[in-house]
């Protein structure tokens, strides 16, 4: 049965894919670009990379499924610099708990542009006021687990963006489908007392597949006084409003598949301290470039995490081709501390633990984007 619900939703999800991804001769004509915005602190830091195995609320962004590997309770809050140098802020904010044997989850991605001067035609230069854009996202997603190796998970979004004259919103969905597994059994003896004394030396699976679709939904259109004009027809004395008819625009829909493999680089049998996962993701996008990511990230026990990653696409070395502010290159770290559980001797419970993120992504022109992340999860 899980290999028919596995293969099944493998198919479905890049046969939809498929229709929707036809790269980037539509570049530009899409609406909510925000949507391809990564503001997690952790994931960011390897791109967009690890599809295939990024977990709890971060999953939100690029693989809902990874929602279903949260244990009890999770808590996280994300603040992004956004292209230093425009004053653009990024705040997000993640929950999720679990449920049986799935978990649900809601976040929340709203963005802080800043004060931007109201202009005329007859006040080219402003100086009547200022006005403030709005853009945020809110998700409610749930993923369940098949088995330990299966998972599978569905997200619908909510979008806005408004102005105080012209204002949209919208309903999109994403689905996704992690595999993971182990290749090589633990095998231990009686010298590795820190397999059970030690759960941050606990082995987690090798290797990991994942597919997911996002932005999947109805096309949105703009409204609002913004959209009429004031103007004398035909010569008449009197003044008509005229309302413009604004375009259809459609959600950034893309498709993600990804692999990852953690090597184990601990020489002593049956010692997990050191991991080197090594992940990769094609993204093929339905109004801009594909992408083939490459990312890195090594742990120490669990505790210190370092990252980097190069997000690929055609023309991006050069400044005359490149699609975008993004030069491809990406790099984080993470502290993540286990919280000590009274009354157990002193032993750490590794799944309550409280993490720190931060990520660096470059870009040219500007100043880069920097990202600041806090986890917590509790059982």
């Amino acid at each position: 049965m899980n290999k028919i619900i596995k293969y099944t939703a493998v198919a479905i999800l890049v046969s939809i894919g498929n229709l929707y991804a036809q790269g980037p001769v539509r570049a530009g004509q899409a609406g909510f670009t925000q949507l391809l915005i990564n503001g997690w602190g952790k994931s960011s830091g390897m791109g967009n990379s690890y599809s295939a195995g990024v977990t709890g609320v971060e999953a939100f962004h690029l693989n809902i499924a990874g929602l279903a590997r949260i244990q009890g309770s999770e808590l996280g809050f994300s603040r992004t610099s956004w292209l230093g140098g425009t004053g653009i802020n990024i705040n997000t904010f993640g929950f999720g708990q679990s449920l049986g044997g799935g978990a649900l989850g809601i976040s929340v991605m709203s963005f802080s542009l800043g004060q931007i001067p109201i202009t005329t035609v007859a006040q080219p230069d402003g100086g009547i006021g200022t006005y403030k854009p709005s853009i945020s996202n809110i998700n409610v997603g749930y993923a369940y687990s098949f088995s330990d190796q299966i998972s599978a998970g569905i997200n619908m979004k909510v979008v806005s963006e408004s102005t105080p004259d012209v204002r949209t919103s919208g309903v999109g969905f994403d689905a996704g489908l992690q595999f993971a597994t182990e290749l090589i059994k633990d095998v231990t003896t009686k010298k590795t007392k820190y397999l059970s004394d030690n759960p941050a030396a606990k082995r987690g699976s090798d290797i990991r597949f994942g597919v997911s679709i996002k932005n999947i939904g109805p096309d949105l259109k703009y409204s609002g006084d913004g959209l009429a004009t004031k103007s004398n027809i035909n010569g008449n004395t009197f003044t008509t409003t005229t309302s413009q008819r604004a375009d259809k625009t459609q959600l950034p829909s893309l498709i993600n598949v990804g692999l990852a493999y953690d090597f184990r680089l601990d020489k002593k049998v049956g010692m997990y301290w050191h991991r080197l996962t090594t992940a990769m993701n094609f993204t093929n996008n339905s109004f801009s470039s594909n992408q083939t990511s490459l990312g890195f990230e090594y742990a120490y026990k669990e505790i210190l995490m370092l990252r980097t990653a190069f997000d690929y696409e055609k023309g991006i070395f050069n400044y005359d081709t490149r699609r975008t502010a993004y030069t491809g290159v990406c790099m984080g770290a993470s502290v993540q501390i286990p919280l000590a559980k009274k009354g157990d001797k002193g032993k750490r419970e590794n799944n309550n633990t409280i993490g720190i993120d931060y990520s660096y992504r470059a870009t040219n022109p500007f100043s880069g984007t920097h990202t600041f992340g806090l986890r917590i999860n509790l059982d």
